[in-house]
């Protein structure tokens, strides 16, 4: 038999940093997270590429950058690769391991979609859309009637009555039954968890874990974008999805935060299940295991409820790595990529590197070996040369016009005083993380595109390849 190392990857979608093991929120319930993290390497100061699941998840696959392929916006799986010159060659994350022998499995919502036509031995698909769904919200519309702007699934509540019923569920017992078994040859297999992404439906029990009486709602300043540039406050302008200060007065920004913390809590009971059956089966010795999402999310941040930004919140989000070759019990504080997920577990697998590859290898951090290492960075894309680029304790923000932001989590861990509007004072150091702005400024790709914001629609209009 292959003793080869297999793969098991979970990837959740909207996860921001409300798990226990990274104390983003008082009330996070997330034992099964915890404990992976505490059995191997947890990164406490990961980003996304884009804060958007279609760019961040194509990043991922393809270990490139959205400024090197283009894809800013959502793009359908089966379209990465056509009419990009870019990626009409790449091979994808799950692809580089089926051809050097893998056998490769899969369900839900592993790219933006599922996955690519036949990079998988075994899928078992994904269930269309983000339900079930009550015949009518229970809480907010999100219709508007302004062109330009899209609709959202947004809306909270406890739905539907039993866990059977949602689609989380049977893709855990899917990969269940599969970890149950043994292979003639070495596995990948993703899951793709669908929750916590809107609506924030999960079944009552898992509201009864956080008492409404108990919940925190999450820093707030109500002048905090006062100090923001114009194309900054243009880019977030989300009419359809809830304000902060609509949740304030409407009274349901704690209900919020306690149906977002009940689909975590729902999540990792299931993750949970999938690592108890690879403990309990027959490839626990040899399996490395890699938890991440796509991107963070603002609850209430900012006044709004969305991930689409190049703030904290937004980009920061978890990321995991236990298994043969990683260090128990690491934590890493320094700024990492999901990027590097591709080129990190080639490594931890003992394949070849793939020389598309643009992230960096993490398996000095995983050794436990992160002291003395040079300064890492983690940029993240919103859009054409809009970009992030995030340091141990720093961020800086630059916009397509030359607008600027910079913070100091030391003192500022929110984000709240711009000091980029400081005339200079921190010029120096805003410079010097200038540096590492992408160098590639790959026009729209053909397929990709984001027509929730009319700033996205008119930005493709301006830097597409037509």
């Amino acid at each position: 038999m292959d003793k080869r190392l297999n793969v098991l990857m979970i990837c959740i979608d909207d996860l921001n940093d409300w798990v226990g093991c990274m104390n983003g929120h008082p009330n996070a319930k997330t034992p099964n997270i915890d404990k992976l993290a505490a059995a191997g390497a947890l990164f406490t100061n990961a980003h996304c590429q884009a804060p958007l699941c279609g760019p961040s998840r194509a990043s991922v696959m393809t270990g490139l950058r959205p400024s090197s392929t283009g894809i800013y916006g959502m793009i359908d799986d089966d379209k990465i690769k056509q009419d990009n010159p870019v990626t009409a060659d790449v091979v994808f994350l799950p692809e580089y391991f089926k051809n050097n022998g893998y056998h490769t499995m899969g369900i839900g919502k592993i790219f933006h979609g599922h996955a690519p036509a036949n990079i998988l031995d075994e899928s078992g698909g994904r269930i269309p859309g983000f339900g079930p769904s009550p015949q009518n919200k229970f809480v907010w519309n999100g219709r508007i009637n302004k062109a330009g702007y899209g609709n959202t699934s947004t809306d909270w509540g406890a739905f539907p009555e039993s866990d059977t019923l949602m689609p989380d569920y049977h893709s855990a017992q899917w990969a269940i039954d599969r970890l149950k078994k043994d292979y003639q040859q070495p596995f990948f297999l993703a899951v793709g968890f669908l929750r916590p992404h809107v609506p924030w439906y999960v079944p009552p029990k898992w509201f009864d874990l956080h008492p409404l009486a108990d919940i925190e709602t999450p820093p707030y300043l109500k002048e905090d974008l006062d100090d923001l540039p114009a194309i900054a406050l243009e880019i977030d302008d989300m009419p359809m999805m809830p304000t902060t200060e609509w949740a304030i007065r409407s009274g349901e920004w704690p209900k919020m935060i306690q149906a977002y913390l009940a689909c975590i809590s729902f999540v990792d009971f299931y993750i949970g299940e999938i690592l108890n059956a690879l403990e309990n089966g027959p490839n626990a010795e040899n399996t490395v295991v890699v938890l991440w999402s796509d991107h963070g999310y603002r609850m209430g941040e900012k006044n709004t409820f969305a991930k689409h930004c190049l703030w904290e919140e937004a980009t920061n989000a978890p990321l995991i790595f236990t298994g043969p070759g990683v260090q128990k019990g690491t934590v890493v504080s320094a700024p990492v990529e999901m990027l590097s997920i591709y080129p990190t577990l080639l490594e931890l697998c003992g394949m070849e590197s793939n020389p598309q590859n643009e992230g960096a290898s993490l398996i000095p951090m995983l050794a436990g070996k992160a002291d003395g290492l040079p300064p890492s960075y983690a940029i993240t894309t919103y859009g054409w040369e809009n970009h992030s680029v995030r340091s141990e304790y720093l961020r800086y923000i630059r916009y397509n016009d030359g607008s600027e932001e910079f913070y100091d989590h030391r003192n500022d861990p929110n984000e709240w005083n711009n000091l980029a509007t400081k005339e200079g004072q921190f010029r120096k150091d805003m410079d010097e993380l200038k540096a590492f702005l992408p160098q590639k400024k790959a026009p729209y790709a053909v397929h990709s595109s984001y027509s929730f914001n009319p700033y996205f629609i008119e930005d493709k209009k301006k830097h597409s390849e037509n």
